[in-house]
């Protein structure tokens, strides 16, 4: 077409903004981020029907030779094309000009346009839609760690040989609307950059239950191991009785740093809090957690203990970890235990500890405290 500027321009907030621009020797003119008055731009001329599109030579319209920008750059051909979001509402504009009149342009050069507009309209359309919803679930969470949108409950872990309850698994739940499941915030969260943040917003709230709680039980906590690795996460463990402390790992995915991720665990340590892997059996991570980290507890999770009783190769599978646990002296702990059979068989197996709904639901802090002092707070 032979004009030397293209540029693609958004419409915001009474400006025209440049976002992408090609320019070669006006780049001292023409840049990305520059911005202008709508009003005393080509753009809102062409939008309102003032101009047209396509433009041979400024020289011809009046209304382009009153605008400052004109003579500024200079404009003497100019295209503008407007971007349409899908539901026809302009967001930008797509346009080429030269400092010089051009009168071979025609209306094939303007459609040729029109099909290069349409394709980067519908490309920065997805984007925005996509930043709008980031946008949107980054207002959510922000929502929820500066206000009060979730409670946690807690989950007996019980012993079998003493029949009590030795601990208890702070879960936290979101009453925010709609109302979604935890995993489905916690996504949310890190998605947009705020998973950590979320975390240690809640892990703060769950550690104050922990001083209601009796003194001979555990308070276990879950955290990613990139909420491990932040120093704000160990400031939490200030004052804190940590020898009644768990942390769980739960990310289902690779770590990419496991000596980082060993040093956050050694300060841990060093506190007096002992580390739990979760899920032990669900995936391939899992499994690089028990071997990389050197773990206290193992948590089998509810893909092994579920029908562990009538399933031979689940039995095989949970044995081969409780005999892992058994030889490096990590405390094997069943989730998701939620029959009688199951428990019989585990027990059988030689798991020490264990949770799911047949043992105790997870309830709220007065509920636990009635479990921890009734009498019949025995299994069968």
């Amino acid at each position: 077409m032979g004009m030397e500027v293209a540029y693609i321009s958004e419409v915001a907030e009474g400006r025209v903004i440049l976002r992408h621009v090609d320019a070669p020797g006006f780049e001292h003119l023409v840049q990305v981020g520059n911005s202008y008055p709508l009003d005393s731009s080509y753009c809102q001329h062409v939008l309102d029907g003032r101009l047209p599109e396509l433009i041979r030579d400024t020289a011809d319209h009046p209304i382009a030779q009153s605008l400052p920008i004109t003579h500024v750059l200079p404009i003497r051909a100019n295209m503008s094309v407007p971007l349409r979001h899908y539901d026809g509402e302009p967001f930008g504009m797509f346009c080429c000009l030269s400092p010089h009149p051009n009168k071979s342009l025609n209306e094939r050069d303007l459609q040729v346009m029109r099909v290069f507009a349409d394709m980067a309209a519908n490309q920065i359309s997805r984007s925005i839609n996509v930043q709008r919803e980031i946008d949107q679930k980054r207002f959510s969470i922000e929502k929820i760690i500066h206000g009060d949108d979730y409670k946690f409950l807690y989950q007996p872990i019980w012993n079998f040989r003493s029949s009590r309850p030795v601990g208890f698994e702070a879960l936290c739940r979101f009453t925010a609307e709609p109302y979604r499941t935890p995993d489905l915030w916690f996504h949310d969260a890190a998605e947009v950059g705020c998973g950590a943040r979320l975390e240690m917003a809640a892990i703060g709230k769950a550690l104050n239950a922990l001083h209601a709680l009796p003194e001979d039980t555990f308070l276990s906590i879950n955290a990613s191991p990139e909420t491990i690795m932040s120093d704000a996460f160990q400031k939490l463990f200030i004052d804190q009785p940590n020898h009644r402390l768990v942390v769980e790992v739960t990310e289902h995915a690779l770590v990419d740093d496991y000596t980082k991720l060993r040093r956050a665990i050694d300060e841990l340590r060093a506190k007096g809090i002992r580390l739990a892997i979760d899920d032990a059996g669900a995936g391939y991570s899992s499994l690089q957690h028990i071997l990389h980290l050197n773990p206290d507890i193992i948590k089998l999770d509810m893909a092994l203990t579920r029908s562990v009783d009538i399933d031979p190769a689940r039995r095989a599978l949970a044995s081969a970890l409780i005999f892992f646990g058994h030889e490096t002296g990590c405390v094997i702990v069943a989730e998701g235990i939620e029959t009688q059979a199951e428990l019989d068989t585990l027990r059988v197996l030689g798991v020490p500890r264990g949770q799911g709904y047949f043992l105790g639901r997870p309830m709220a802090l007065p509920d636990v405290l009635r479990l921890t002092d009734s009498s019949s707070q025995m299994l069968k």
